[in-house]
């Protein structure tokens, strides 16, 4: 079995708070709006395995993310994509959104 992989579902209530779910969500909602959902996914898919790394990068690229979020914002995104569980639930949210947008017609 892999590092990432759980033997039980997982549950997104018990595995971020409220406000954790909201950055989640709304970062979900900014990739899927810039169409960057595939690429998105196909990157968070293949570092998984290093995410603490990723979430390093994540202080890396501040200045530019930081038009998405508040500072505070940022810093706890950054803190939540070092737990596989929060990377792998932010990739569902992205998916599920994605879909969404799918569906709706143009």
């Amino acid at each position: 079995m892999a590092l990432w992989e759980w033997d039980e579902p997982l549950d997104v209530d018990k595995i971020l708070n409220p406000n954790e779910k909201k950055i989640v969500e709304k970062v979900a909602k900014k990739v899927v709006q810039w169409h960057m959902a595939v690429p998105a996914i196909l990157f968070i898919e293949s570092v998984k395995p290093l995410n603490f790394i990723g979430s390093q990068i994540l202080v890396f690229f501040s200045p530019i993310i930081q038009s998405i979020f508040t500072i505070v914002d940022y810093d706890k995104f950054a803190a939540m994509m070092e737990d596989r569980r929060k990377v792998e639930l932010f990739l569902r949210e992205i998916e599920k959104q994605e879909a969404e947008r799918n569906e709706k017609p143009e």
